[in-house]
This record gives structure tokens, sequence and C-alpha cells, in this order.
């Protein structure tokens, strides 16, 4: 099975090397392209050292953290994976911002719709090849080092390891829990840091470009340009990125810990032999899924594009998908072949060998309709949204209240959705089949991050197109790309909120089933749901969301405060930059974006890691259980609404923009209506609404590391003993 793990990452990475190198060989175009392009990169890069110094301090204080309290293995652990996520985030930062340029001039020099989506889409593929490809080789090292000491421990009757402190917990399980957590830390970082950065850029342009100055969007004398541009590529790639690789291995790591888990509770049921599959099924169960993606990607980039740029991404999708079911479906059917009916049973699997099949292609089939169900609500080609562009034509209040409510309603058939596979999935393969329908939704991460992350590419070249004054036809081209960009980006919000809660889901129910795992005099033998303790968590998880989301929004307007006063001084200072005489001054602006995107980014971080482990040690574990209980549930609903309405607003917008209400186009009170509900819609969807991903799943890998020391040390058992 090793061997079918490690060809998945050599493709995989190869493959991104070979796209890479591939989109770098493409000519730039004109001198005033490159100078663009060259502004963003230095931009980019600039975030990302401003941000580097501050994640190092934190991995640097989390890793001295876990070797005291925990091991130095599960500290070890978190380093490859906070390793791995960094890796991602960097190439596919570095090829998004070489490859908008490319993309541009391709749509200059062919003036062909499906020429260009293929560079955008090979570049997107970087991105999307190296968050699997990252996730599952640093996952390998620690299964190949880690499991082999872990097992020479099991095989000698130690499947509990009590170390210097007298904190008992199982060690393997521990140990892929840590790699979980070092890609969890990553993520916030770019999810949090990034939506905060590009959402002051974005809203500081806009505000003073488009409602006060009346410059169009993208406009090279907008001194916050640049700094929007950046902000895509950190926003929507490096932190799309980042959120999508620490869903895939929270996925696979719940699924781990909860085998390591089940054997040591019912390990005269279940056979050492039965475990060892367990825990390798979902592993290698992705990495055929990382293949089938490689395929599908390949086979979009190899065949000659149509016209319609949303159904070529669609059919490299479905490729990937369907390859990922039916290969998996033999491979299953081998791997548990030979595993008696009494075994199978015994572990949960009723319908048979095929069982955990059955579950993955459950999640995959919900996974692929939470994000049909984001567009529906979301695109402008159905009425959800142009019921909101019509209606603005009675001014941005109705706006407001019209995108409200749509949001507030398009949470309820997803989370049904994500209902109705829970409990299938459970009564087909029991707890292991939750954990495997989060597998198999996101089974083929690549081809739906490369998809996803051709959207800022496309967007930038738009950006670029209008900045050097390209002719009308090539920015047709780059405007029908990014259109479809935005549409693949609701579905990928969607499909990453949907994933995100399956994940945590299935690590609620790892963190369930370690607390009984642990020393029974210590915790409960279960989470009861009527304890105080329990309740009083999942009041305070409830909450949490709502302070976390409320702390965002309130970040991105002081650092679109801070935008919009710069971009007002240097109008006021230098008229010469809207006659076009003068250069506006873009480093100070992307300065003003990195400084404010790392300074508030701080306490959502904080909150996120503290408040389970603050909980834990104050209440115990049956707080934490009913705190993370609370935090999914809530931040589930308001992730979605966030998401839908934000989206539903911008492409309103965008439909009033395209001619689509009669009578009204751009500079219309109807149009300036919507614009106010897109930038209302700016920090919900791009950045409360996927940081609440990392939320939910952070404070469970946390939970699941800290259970053991909770259960032992706490102030309440303490006090009240």
């Amino acid at each position: 099975m090793f061997g079918i793990i490690i060809i998945a990452v050599i493709l995989a990475l190869s493959f991104a090397a070979f796209n890479f190198v591939q989109v770098k060989k493409r000519d730039e175009g004109t001198e005033s392209m490159k100078e663009i392009a060259s502004a963003i990169q230095i931009g980019a890069k600039a975030f990302l050292m401003e941000e580097m110094r501050v994640v190092v301090i934190s991995v640097i204080a989390i890793l001295v953290v876990l070797s005291i309290l925990v091991q130095w293995y599960v500290g070890v652990a978190f380093i490859i994976g906070a390793s791995m996520s960094l890796m991602a985030a960097f190439v596919g930062m570095k090829i998004a911002t070489l490859a908008n340029v490319r993309v541009a001039n391709t749509a200059r020099t062919t003036k062909k719709l499906g020429s260009t989506l293929k560079v955008a889409f090979q570049g997107g593929s970087v991105m999307g090849l190296c968050v699997a490809g990252f996730a599952l080789f640093g996952l390998v090292i620690v299964l190949l080092v880690f499991g082999k000491l872990m097992g020479q421990m099991a095989s000698e009757n130690l499947t509990i390891y009590t170390n210097w402190i007298g904190v008992n917990f199982i060690p393997f399980a521990m140990t892929v829990s840590g790699y979980a957590l070092g890609c969890s830390i990553i993520a916030m970082f770019y999810r949090v840091g990034g939506g905060i950065y590009t959402k002051a850029a974005d809203m500081g342009a806009d505000l003073v470009g488009k409602t006060e100055a009346h410059i169009p969007e993208d406009d090279a004398r907008n001194p916050a340009t640049i700094a929007d541009n950046v902000g895509d590529n950190v926003g929507d790639v490096a932190g799309l990125g980042s959120d999508l690789l620490e869903s895939f291995v929270g996925a696979i790591i719940a699924s781990i810990a909860l085998a390591c888990y089940t054997f040591f509770l019912e390990g005269d049921k279940i056979s050492e032999l039965m475990v060892e599959k367990l825990i390798l099924y979902p592993v290698t169960f992705v990495s055929i899924g990382l293949i089938s993606c490689v395929a599908g990607i390949m086979f979009l980039i190899m065949k000659k594009v149509s016209n319609h740029p949303h159904k070529e991404l669609n059919i490299a999708t479905w490729v990937s998908a369907g390859l990922t079911i039916i290969l998996n479906s033999v491979f299953t059917y081998f791997f548990f072949g030979n595993i008696g009916r009494e075994a199978l049973l015994n572990a949960g699997f009723k319908v048979g060998v095929l069982s955990p099949w059955i579950a993955s292609v459950l999640g995959i089939v919900s996974g692929i309709t939470i994000g049909m169900v984001a567009e529906w609500y979301t695109s402008y080609d159905y009425k959800h949204t142009q019921n909101i562009a019509k209606s603005s034509a009675q001014g941005p209040a109705i706006t407001i209240t019209a995108g409200l409510a749509l949001g507030k309603k398009s949470t309820f058939v997803p989370v049904l959705i994500l209902a109705v596979t829970t409990i299938l999935s459970y009564y087909i393969a029991g707890i292991y089949g939750v954990t495997m329908a989060a597998i198999g939704m996101l089974s083929f991460v690549a081809t739906t991050v490369s998809v996803d992350t051709y959207g800022p590419i496309a967007d930038n070249a738009g950006g670029i197109s209008e900045m050097c004054h390209l002719e009308p036809e090539v920015r047709k081209i780059t405007d029908k790309l990014d259109s479809v960009g935005n549409t693949t980006a609701a579905i990928g919000k969607g499909f990453a909120i949907g994933s995100a809660s399956l994940a945590a889901l299935s690590l609620l129910v790892s963190y369930i089933h370690s607390q009984v795992s642990n020393i029974a005099e210590h915790v409960d033998l279960v989470l009861n749901i009527v304890d105080p303790l329990t309740l009083a968590g999942a009041l305070v998880g409830g909450a949490l969301p709502f302070l976390f989301s409320g702390i965002l929004i309130e970040a991105v307007s002081k650092a679109a405060m801070n935008m919009v006063q710069e971009v007002r001084r240097q109008f006021k200072k230098n008229p010469g930059i809207l006659t076009g005489e003068e250069k506006p001054d873009y480093e100070r602006c992307i300065r003003i974006s990195s400084k404010g995107a790392i300074k508030e980014m701080k306490v959502p971080s904080i909150i996120s890691i503290a408040a389970p482990l603050a909980g834990g040690f104050i209440f115990g574990p049956n707080f934490v259980g009913g705190l993370l209980i609370g935090t999914t549930l809530s931040g589930i609903m308001l992730a979605l609404y966030t998401a839908n309405a934000g989206g539903a607003w911008d492409n309103a917008k965008k439909y009033v923009e395209s001619g689509g209400v009669d009578g009204e186009e751009k500079g219309s009170e109807t149009h300036a209506a919507t614009v106010i509900g897109d930038t209302v819609g700016d920090p919900l969807k791009d950045t409360v609404g996927p940081s609440l991903d990392i939320l939910i799943k952070i404070m469970s890998v946390i939970s699941l590391i800290g259970v053991s020391i909770f259960g032992q040390y706490n102030l309440f058992k303490l006090l009240f003993k």
C-alpha cells in the first residue's frame, strides 16, 4: 500500500513541477504588463515575508509546549505538518503571480478563450497538485517513521504510554494529530491573515476609487489596485489551498485516530490486522484519488477546449471524481477481501466489504451537491441573485435586506445534505463510515483546488489587462474567465465549508472516543449531553463563532479605513495621479495591507487556539466536548450564511453590470446600491466564512491532542474533587 501512496506523491509533485515550468516559459507580454506583474509579485512576496516572521515565532512556541506537555515526537510531527502546508502555500502563491500576466498575454496574442483558459487552469493546477502532494508526502513520513516506532511499542503491549509528567495517551494517534495541528496552524495564518489583507485592499480600492473618484475597477491610477490584486492571491490561493489541505489532512487523521482508539476499546473484537487496514485504507484511498486527479487535470490540459470554460472545468472535476469512485471500488474489494464477515461486522461494516467505499461515495456526492447548491444561490444565472439585483432599484437598504434573507435561507439545504450523509454513512460503515464520508468528499481535492485557484489567476489577468489598456477583445476574454471564476469560487467556498464540516464532525467523534480511551478514573466513559459541564461548553461554543466573526469584520473595517485614508491622501497630495501625469505609490498601500492583516489576525488566531485549552484546563474534557459541539454547529451555519450572502451580493452587482437589469448600467442608482451590497458582503464571503472553517477544525485538532491532559489536570476537578 505504501507503494501506491509514494507513487501518487511522486506523480503529483512531478506533474506540478512540469506545469510550473510550462507556465513560466510563456511570454509575459509588453513592458507595461511586465511592470504591473512585477509589482504584484513583489507585493505578494512582501506579505509572505511579513507573515513568515509571525509564523516562525508561533510554530517554535507551540513546538516547545507540545514537546514538554505531550511528547517530543508529537512536536516533530507538528513541524512536519507546518512545513508541508507552508511549502504548498508558497509554491501556489509563486505560480499564481507568475501565471496571471501570462494568461493576459495569451488572451492578447491568441484572442482565443480556450487557449487562455488552459494557461489559467495549468497555473491553478500547480497549487492543487501541491496541496494534495505535500499533504500526503508529510503523512508518509509520519507513518513510516513514527508508525514503526509506535508499532514496536504496540508489539510490546505498550498501547498506552506514560511520559515523565504522568500524562496518558495513545502515542500514534497523538502523533498524527500533531501533524494535523501543524497544517491547521498554517491554514489559520493564511486564511485569517489573507482574508483581512484581501478585503482591506479591495474595500479601500472600491470605496475611494469607484465611489469617490469615479474611476473603473482595476484602474492603474488607484494606489490600492496592486494591493487588491495581491490580496486575490493571498486570500484565494494561499488561504484556500492551506484551508483545504487542512481539511484533507484532518479527515485522514480523524480516521486513523479513530482506528487506534477503537482498537484500544474493543481489542478483543477487532484484530491487529483489521486495525492496520483501517489505518492504511484512507491514506491509500486518497492516494488513488490523487492519481485520478492527475488524469483529470491532464485530460483538460491536453484536450481541445471549447469556448465554454465552466463546462470544461466541470469535465476535469467529473473525470477526477469518477475515476476516484471506480478505481477505489476495485481497491476496496481486494483490500478487505480477506477479512471475514464477523470481523467486518465488528468494525461496523454492515453491508460487507464495500461498506467504507459506499460511505466515501456518499461524501463525494454530498460535496458536489453542496457546491451546486452554493452555485444555485449565488450565481447570477439563477433567480435568487437576479432578484437581489432587480430589487436594488429600491435602494441599498433593500439590497442588504434581500441578501441577508438569502444567506439565512441558504443554510438549510446544505446542512440537510450533511445530516443525511452523516446518518447514512454511519448506518453503512459505523463511526468509521462518517470519517470516510469526509475523506470521500476530499479525495479529489487536487482538482477542486486547481479549479478554485484558476479563479484568482483569471481575475488578476483581467486586472492587468485593464491597467495596461489592452484591446477590448482581450478584456472580454478575461472578463468571461473571471465571471466563471466567481462561480467556481462560490462553489469552492460551499465545498470547503461542507468538507470542513464533515472533517470537524469526524474529529469530534475521534475526540469523544479518545476520552473513553484514556484512563477511566480520569474521564467519564461517554460524553453526556445533559451533563452541566457539557451543556455549558455547548453554550460557550455556540457563541464563539459569533465573537470570532465580529472580531474579523471589525479587523477588516480597521484595515480598510487605513487603506481609504492612504488612497485619499495620495489623491489629495498628488492630483496628477487622476490625470495620469503622476504614478501612485503602490508599495505604501501594500505595506499598509500587510501590516494591518498581521496586526489584526492575532486576536482571532489566539481565540481558536486558547479556547479549547483554557476550557480543558479549567473545566475538563466534558466541557471541551460540549464546546466542540456548539462551535461546530453554529460555525457551520454562520459560515454558509456569510459565504452565500456575500457571494450573492457580489454577483448581483455583476448582473447589473452585464446589463441583466433592463435600463440599468454602471453608474446608475441601482448599480450603486449593488456596489454597497458587494462592499458589505466582501468581509463576509472572503474573510468570515472561510475563517470559520479553520476555527472549527483547529479547535477539534487541539482538543484531540489535549484530551489526555484535560482528563488529569483541570482546575474544576481540583476545586470540587
